[in-house]
């Protein structure tokens, strides 16, 4: 058997003691790792800084704080703090000469931008709005700031009038709220009638007083920018001569919560002007523009689908001159991430998951070549200054590191190795791995394996061994379902769903990526939709006996099978549809968090309605069939094993009737049954304490059926 180990080796820290005896990692050794992220670099590629977060000793209260390392020194120094340790910071970017740092913080009572210099110094507070700022980024020469806000429309660029609508509204005598369209809510909120909208101000200079009035964008633009829940700065961008900006927004109207038609306008930043609609012909998905140093071409990601949420991201490029759209390399199967041109602008480099890793891309935009960059793991907050590239990378068994490498040296050795030398590097380390901080807490190694899935199509999964592996044992097993459902379970590190949690209780894991995961090329990841219940179980069940073939350490009697979201979906599924020939079921227990129980039911009350539309080839209304053919609730009947339900009030993807009809299902069936609710959670278990309980209330539910 060749497991693999996390690569990077760490050159930071001094040697750590060898611990007297050692055990498994858990939840707790989770939580209070300090997590890295949002690496920035100087213009020059000289400085490197990025924010970390660390937790308070009772695990309960998290900070984040930025960090900065010279890269031009070849010392063994450690990152040293930039920003004060009573603030709490985000979002780090340097000035166009790189002597300044700027980021947001909440420190005066609302989130504000903040510059200091990258050499240290006080905080300079340079916005004060009435209003939080949500996101930012400076023109190429540093005088202005683009920024996002959530606005009432009719307040247009008056910040204080919707400060006082807000405060009106949380005054009322009467709590009821009048909706006359969709979005009432999205993922965890509530609709309050704002919308997150684009401005531009003119930053101070030298002791002026902070900024408190900026021009608006988009009033004419029905839409949000960045896109609600989770978009960020990536999602616009401005022109090299600062003129204008180019943001992704859908304008749908009433038809949002059932469109993916997000696209590409450009704006003028002074306000003036109509917005012009750039990708109007294309009624799917456009975002992520990047312009090109002379401002003439607009590269960018677009998807073909109108709908479908998990169509593929193709490269695209647009020149502005009046150009159609072109495809960069039509012929790479692959859905690509953020852009980031290179210096000479010839190349594009992008991530995307692929076969089970989330590896660094470089495209010629010429020719469309694609090469590899960095292979192994999962690469993400990519960055390119000149010659340096920055990155934070995880594995399996390595939480997300800061990384920088000189392109020209990787290519180099990259080089000498084709010729056949054995050449180490050229990746530099710049904070430690979960190995380095959690003293006697060892992790379980891992390995991918293939099989035949459905229609004899070649499945990728992983296997992770129990901490305390011993050659000749046998070890229950936790078998993990990915959510998405177009996901994956790959080589990368998580906080949520993590299989070091369940190696560390003594158990192995296995994960499949069944037929609808993302990474293998977009006609394995079409095949799931309209047949949920179909090609994926079958890959799971194929993918369980060839793991338990295959790995003799695997206790295939002595299993149970957890899920979230669309895992939790097939964890309802496989309770009345996956038994051995005997009838009996495989699994010793289940557990189903945030799982659709009623397909039809989720067809109505889910907020996305795009994707249960496209999922299952129209509306609850109008193809009722469709919602039925692979419904969990229709085969209750047959449910036996014993199910931990866990619920999220505030998740309005999968909403709390769905897990509540579950358990109330098992408790009339007479299963035994457990419902762990969070009030204040959504469809994630985020706070520090809830996750500190999600994994100990799974895992006692787990030991109570598999031992351990």
């Amino acid at each position: 058997m060749n497991l693999r180990y996390a690569l990077l080796p760490l050159c930071l820290l001094a040697s750590m003691p060898v611990a007297a005896q050692q055990r498994g990692f858990d939840v707790r050794d989770l939580a209070a790792l300090e997590r890295v992220s949002s690496p920035a670099l100087s213009p020059d590629g000289s400085r490197i800084v990025f924010a970390k977060r660390q937790i308070d000793a009772e695990l309960s209260k998290a900070s984040t704080g930025l960090w900065v390392r010279h890269l031009l020194t070849r010392d063994m120094a450690q990152p040293k703090r930039l920003t004060p340790e009573d603030w709490n910071v985000n979002s780090p970017s340097f000035a166009p000469d790189g002597k300044t740092v700027y980021f947001l913080s909440g420190k005066s009572g609302t989130q504000q931008l903040y510059a200091m210099p990258v050499d240290g110094g006080t905080p300079r507070q340079l916005t004060d709005f009435a209003l939080d700022v949500a996101s930012y980024k400076l023109s190429p020469d540093g005088t202005q700031v683009a920024f996002s806000t959530d606005t009432f429309a009719e307040c247009k660029a008056d910040f204080a009038c919707s400060k006082q609508k807000l405060d009106a509204a949380a005054a009322a005598k009467s709590s009821g709220v009048v909706y006359d369209r969709l979005f009432v809510r999205h993922w965890d909120a509530w609709s309050d009638g704002r919308r997150s909208r684009l401005f531009v101000a003119a930053l101070p200079s030298g002791k002026d007083k902070p900024v408190d009035a900026a021009a608006s964008l988009t009033d004419s633009l029905d839409g949000d920018v960045p896109s609600k829940p989770f978009g960020d700065a990536g999602e616009y961008g401005w022109s090299p001569d600062g003129k204008t900006l180019v943001a992704s927004i859908r304008v749908a109207g009433r038809e949002e919560p059932w469109s993916t038609n997000f696209d590409l306008y450009q704006l003028n930043a002074d306000g003036s002007g109509a917005a012009k609609n750039l990708t109007a012909a294309n009624k799917a998905w456009d975002t992520g523009p990047v312009f090109s140093a002379d401002g003439k071409t607009l590269y960018y990601r677009a998807m073909k689908r109108p709908g479908f949420e998990a169509d593929r991201f193709a490269l695209m490029s647009l020149a502005l001159d009046g150009g159609t759209p072109q495809e960069i390399a039509p012929d790479w199967d692959r859905s690509a991430d953020g852009i980031a041109l290179s210096a000479d602008g010839g190349t594009l480099y992008t991530t995307a998951q692929d076969l089970g890793e989330h590896p660094l891309f470089r495209i010629d935009i010429a020719s469309g070549k694609v090469d590899k960059v960095i292979g192994e793991g999962s690469v993400s907050d990519l960055q390119l200054a000149g010659d340096t590239l920055a990155f934070t990378r995880s594995t399996l068994k390595t939480n997300n590191q800061v990384i920088v490498a000189s392109l020209a040296e990787k290519a180099e050795l990259d080089r000498q190795r084709a010729n056949g030398a054995t050449v180490a590097g050229p990746f530099r380390v710049i904070t430690p791995s979960v190995n380095d901080a959690v003293g006697d807490a060892r992790l379980g190694d891992f390995e991918q394996f293939s099989f035949k899935g459905w229609n004899n199509e070649t499945v990728h999964g992983y296997v992770v061994k129990p901490w305390n592996y011993v050659e000749g044992q046998k070890y229950p097993v936790a078998f993990l379902i990915h959510g998405g459902p177009q996901g994956s379970f790959g080589n990368g590190w998580s906080y949520r769903w993590n299989p070091q949690t369940y190696a560390g209780q003594g158990y192995a894991v296995v994960m499949i990526d069944f037929h609808g995961s993302t990474g293998y090329g977009q006609a394995f990841t079409d095949a799931i939709s309209g047949d949920w219940g179909g090609k994926p179980l079958e890959d799971l069940q194929k993918g369980w006996a060839a793991a338990q073939q295959k790995y003799a350490f695997l206790d295939g009697g002595n299993a149970c099978a957890l899920g979230a979201s669309y895992g939790g979906y097939m964890v309802n599924w496989i309770a009345g549809n996956w038994f051995n020939r005997d009838g009996s079921s495989p699994w010793k227990c289940l557990v189903n968090h945030d799982g659709v129980f009623d397909t039809r039911s989720m067809g109505y009350v889910t907020e996305e309605l795009w994707f249960t539309e496209w999922e299952n080839g129209g509306t609850a209304y109008d193809v009722p069939k469709n919602y039925e053919k692979f419904n969990p609730v229709n085969h209750v009947a047959k449910w036996r094993v014993p199910m931990l339900v866990v619920q999220g009030e505030k998740d309005y993807r999968v909403p709390v009737d769905q897990g509540l009809s579950a358990f109330t299902a098992l408790q009339r069936k007479g299963i035994e049954s457990r419902l762990l609710y969070f009030p204040d959670e959504n469809h994630w278990v985020l706070k520090p304490q809830n996750s500190i309980l999600w994994h100990d209330t799974v895992n006692a539910w787990l030991k109570q059926h598999i031992g351990q």
